[in-house]
C-alpha cells in the first residue's frame, strides 16, 4: 500500500491498527522481560546453591564397616570437605566409595538442603592365604583380597595348587585369586557352625577336590564341592557320635557312605 492510499484510510481504522501494533510490541516486550527475569532467577538459585548455605554440612555414614573407618568412607565419597550439595553425584560416589577393599556396597543420598547419607555394606572376611613374602592375605567368598597383614588372621587356611600342582597365591588389595581356587573359596564360605571352628585348612588339590585339615590332626576328604550339605552333615555326625580313637581321615567324597580310616 503506497503512502498515497495510506493517506486515504479512515482514522479509526489507522487507529486500530496502530493500536494493535502497540499491543504487539508490548506482548513481545513483556515475554523478553519474563525470559529475562526466569534467567536472572535461575542464575541466582545456581549460585546460592552453591553457596555455604548448601553444603553438606550434615554426612553420616550407616551400615556395619568394622574394617573401614569412617574418614576413609567420606574421603572415598568426595564428602571429606563439605562440598556443595548440588556437586555430590549419588552415583559416581558411591562407585567411588565401592572400590575400598572391604566395601561390597555403597548407596549415597542427598537430603536437602544440608545432608547426604552413605550407607555401607561391608565384605565378610571368609579365609586367609599365605603372600609370596611373609604376610597372610584375607579373603572373602569370591576370593577377593580384603587386605594383607603380618599377623596370620583367625581363619582357616586356603591352599591351592593349579592344575599343574603348583601353588596358587592371593591377588593384591583389591583384586582375585585364580579361579582354581574356586572350589576351596564355596567350601570356606558354606562350612557350617557345627564344625566350622575346627576347620584349620582348606586345601584344593590339582584335580579341584578339596580336604580339610582339622585341629584335632583329623583330615576331611570331601571331593568335589557337589552335594556338600550332606557332606557335612555326614562329617557332623562322626564328629559328634562315632569312635575316633587312632582315626585319621573322614572320606565323605561318596555323600552318606562316609568311611573313617587310619
Amino acid at each position: 500500500m503506497s503512502r498515497t492510499d495510506d493517506q486515504h484510510i479512515d482514522p479509526r481504522i489507522r487507529q486500530r491498527r496502530e493500536s494493535v501494533e502497540r499491543s504487539r510490541l508490548q506482548r513481545r516486550l513483556r515475554w523478553v522481560a519474563v525470559a529475562v527475569g526466569v534467567v536472572a532467577l535461575v542464575a541466582l538459585a545456581v549460585g546460592l546453591l552453591h553457596t555455604s548455605l548448601f553444603e553438606a554440612k550434615v554426612v553420616r555414614v550407616t551400615g556395619g564397616h568394622p574394617n573401614t573407618n569412617e574418614a576413609a568412607i567420606l574421603q572415598a565419597a568426595g564428602l571429606a570437605h563439605h562440598p556443595p550439595l548440588i556437586s555430590v553425584d549419588p552415583g559416581a560416589a558411591a562407585a567411588r566409595v565401592e572400590s575400598l577393599p572391604f566395601i561390597a556396597s555403597a548407596q549415597v543420598s542427598r537430603q536437602w538442603p544440608d545432608g547426604v547419607t552413605v550407607h555401607v555394606t561391608e565384605r565378610v572376611p571368609v579365609t586367609t592365604m599365605a603372600t609370596s613374602t611373609t604376610g597372610w592375605a584375607t579373603l572373602d567368598g569370591a576370593g577377593r583380597t580384603l587386605a594383607v597383614t603380618t599377623a596370620r588372621p583367625d581363619l582357616p587356611i586356603l591352599v591351592v595348587h593349579d592344575a599343574t600342582g603348583a601353588p596358587v597365591a592371593p591377588a593384591a588389595v583389591g583384586g582375585t585369586v585364580a579361579p582354581a581356587a574356586q572350589p576351596g573359596l564355596t567350601v570356606a564360605r558354606t562350612l557350617p557352625l557345627a564344625f566350622s571352628a575346627q576347620v584349620g585348612t582348606v586345601t584344593v588339590a590339582a584335580d579341584g577336590t578339596v580336604s580339610l585339615a582339622l585341629d584335632s590332626s583329623l583330615v576331611v576328604l570331601l571331593g568335589t564341592v557337589s552335594d556338600l550339605t550332606a557332606k557335612y552333615e555326614d562329617v557332623a555326625a562322626i564328629i559328634a557320635h562315632a569312635p575316633l580313637s587312632g582315626a585319621h581321615t573322614i572320606d565323605v567324597t561318596v555323600p552318606q557312605s562316609p568311611t573313617v580310616g587310619p
